[in-house]
């Protein structure tokens, strides 16, 4: 995924754009575009434990 924080001028002033691939998100300035990146990387750098086959799924008492 390509990730980055661009100066974004609207009519009210300058707000700042994280770009993730096509998608867009817009914040009122550049420390929380920078907080929503730096969250953003480390969870998608986070481990992403997948459920093992032929471990039995638990089931609800009915």
């Amino acid at each position: 995924m390509d990730i980055h924080i661009r100066p974004l001028k609207t009519a009210n002033g300058t707000r700042w754009q994280v770009c993730m691939d096509q998608h867009g998100v817009s914040f009122r300035s550049e420390a929380e575009a920078q907080d929503f990146v730096r969250v953003l990387e480390a969870r998608l750098k986070a481990p992403h434990p997948l459920p093992w086959r032929g471990i039995p799924a638990i089931r609800s008492a009915s």
